[in-house]
């Protein structure tokens, strides 16, 4: 995973709520089938180690829990641990649809004809002349 892949998911990260406590019991089979279960559900969770209790550092804890649950360790900011792992179901609805063909942008600089539009001056000159032909045509 890239330094820009890393950072998109901690930023999308930011607002997710702890679903997970690790505390005095340490990682054990259930406690990985539920984050296992959460990273198939949701692809990014969030879980805390409680300090105080935790017979492991957060960083040893996610380094074991990211190894045994196959997915990645985001980030580690005190007691919070970030993990994603890729699921592959979420994203075939992605795959299906076709994307949208964008629509070319037109360079100001291409040489193109454009319909001629007169400047407010010429519009006010072409005016002009038609007043003074009028004037003219009066006499």
């Amino acid at each position: 995973m890239t330094g820009k892949e890393r950072a998109e998911w901690r930023a999308k990260a930011n607002s997710l709520v702890p679903l997970f406590q690790l505390g005095k019991g340490g990682i054990t089979d259930a406690f990985l089938d539920q984050v296992d279960g959460a990273l198939n559900t949701r692809e990014l969770i969030k879980f805390k180690v409680l300090l105080e209790t935790s017979p492991i550092t957060p960083r040893e804890a996610a380094d074991e829990v990211a190894a045994k649950t196959s997915a990645e360790v985001i980030q580690v900011i005190g007691g919070v641990i970030v993990l994603y792992r890729f699921n592959p179901e979420l994203h075939k609805d992605e795959k299906k649809q076709k994307p949208k063909a964008k629509a070319k942008r037109k360079s100001r600089f291409t040489q193109e004809k454009r319909p001629a539009v007169p400047t407010k001056k010429e519009r006010k000159t072409a005016a002009q002349r038609k007043a003074a032909a009028q004037r003219k045509a009066g006499k």
